[in-house]
C-alpha cells in the first residue's frame, strides 16, 4: 500500500519507522528535510508532495493550525477513495469541519490522536483512538497496528479527538491534584517516597497515573522532556474549550489550565509539562524530592 506520512517529529518519526518496518512503501516529508534522513535509509522515499499517488496519508503535526495548513496539499493530491488519518491532538471543530471537506472530495478524513509519548511511538505500544467513519477504520487497521497496539474505534468524526482532549484534561488535573496531596503530606511531616509508595499502592491503574510521578516530578527531572508543557498547554485550552462550548463547568480543568499557564509564563513551554507542579511546591514552601536511584524499589511494588 502506497502512505504518505508528514510530520517526523518525536512522535512522527517512530511511528513512520514502524510502518517501514512493517513492510509499507512510505513517502515522507516534514519541514525540516534532515528529520527524514533515519527514514530515508530505512527505504521511505522523501517527496514534497508525499500523498500524490497515496491510498492512506498520515499526519503527526502540533496542532490545528498546521493540520489546516496541510490540509490543501493533501486534500489536492490524495484520490477519492482514498484515506487520510490525523494522528495529531487537535480541535473537534477542525476536525469535523475537514471530515466534511474531504467527504465532499470522496476522501475520508479520520481524526486518530495516539497516547503512550515517544517511547511507545518507538516501541509500538500505542493507544490510538479514532474518529470517523467506521468502514475507513477497519480498511486501514492492518496499517494501524503496526503504529499502534490498541487502535481503537471511538465514534463519527471528531469522537477520537474528543477522547484525547478527555483522557490528557484527566491527566493534567490529577497532576494538579497529585502535587497538593504530596505537598500537604510531606509538610505534615510523612517522607516523600513513603507517601509516594501509599499513594500508589491505593489507586487504580497506579502504574499509568502514579508512576509518571515518579519519572520527573519526585526527582525534580523535568529536561528533556516526555511531554512538553507548552504541548500540554494546547491540549489542556482545547479540553477547556471544548468544555466551555458545551456548557461543561470544569472547575478544576480550569485550575489545571491555569497552573500551565502560570507555568507556562516563566518560560518552561520546552520543559516536560510535570515541571508546572513545582509551582505547588513553591506556594507550599516545601520541595518533594526524592534521588532517582531510590525510585527503583519503589516502582517494583
Amino acid at each position: 500500500m502506497r502512505i504518505a506520512f508528514v510530520g517526523l517529529g518525536l512522535m512522527g518519526a517512530p511511528m513512520a519507522a514502524n510502518l517501514l518496518r512493517a513492510g509499507h512503501a512510505l513517502r515522507v516529508c516534514d519541514l525540516r528535510r534532515e528529520a527524514a534522513g533515519a527514514l530515508v535509509a530505512l527505504g521511505a522515499e522523501w517527496a514534497d508532495d508525499p500523498a500524490r499517488g497515496a491510498e492512506l496519508a498520515f499526519t503527526s503535526l502540533p496542532g490545528p493550525a498546521e493540520v489546516e495548513a496541510w490540509a490543501p496539499r493533501l486534500f489536492g493530491a490524495l484520490a477519492p477513495g482514498a484515506a487520510w488519518f490525523d494522528l495529531s491532538t487537535n480541535s473537534p471543530q477542525v476536525v469535523r469541519r475537514l471530515h466534511a471537506e474531504g467527504a465532499a472530495r470522496g476522501i475520508h478524513f479520520l481524526d486518530a490522536p495516539v497516547s503512550g509519548g515517544p517511547r511507545g511511538a518507538a516501541s509500538g505500544r500505542l493507544a490510538l483512538w479514532v474518529g470517523g467513519e467506521r468502514a475507513a477504520y477497519e480498511r486501514a487497521l492492518p496499517v494501524l497496528a503496526a503504529i499502534a497496539d490498541r487502535p481503537l474505534y471511538v465514534g463519527p468524526a471528531g469522537a477520537g479527538t474528543v477522547a484525547k482532549l478527555a483522557h490528557n484534561a484527566a491527566s493534567f488535573m490529577v497532576q494538579t491534584a497529585l502535587a497538593e496531596a504530596m505537598t500537604l503530606g510531606v509538610k505534615a511531616g510523612v517522607e516523600p517516597l513513603a507517601l509516594f509508595r501509599a499513594l500508589r499502592q491505593g489507586a487504580t491503574g497506579r502504574a499509568r497515573t502514579f508512576d509518571r510521578l515518579a519519572e520527573q516530578f519526585l526527582p525534580g527531572r523535568f529536561d528533556p522532556p516526555a511531554f512538553a508543557l507548552r504541548l500540554a498547554h494546547k491540549d489542556m485550552s482545547l479540553a477547556v474549550d471544548l468544555a466551555r462550548s458545551l456548557g461543561v463547568p470544569m472547575h478544576a480543568g480550569e485550575h489545571a489550565l491555569a497552573e500551565l499557564s502560570e507555568a507556562l509564563a516563566r518560560g518552561w513551554g520546552e520543559r516536560d509539562a510535570r515541571v508546572a507542579m513545582t509551582l505547588q511546591e513553591e506556594r507550599a514552601g516545601v520541595a518533594v524530592r526524592v534521588p532517582p536511584e531510590a525510585l527503583g524499589d519503589a516502582l517494583a511494588d
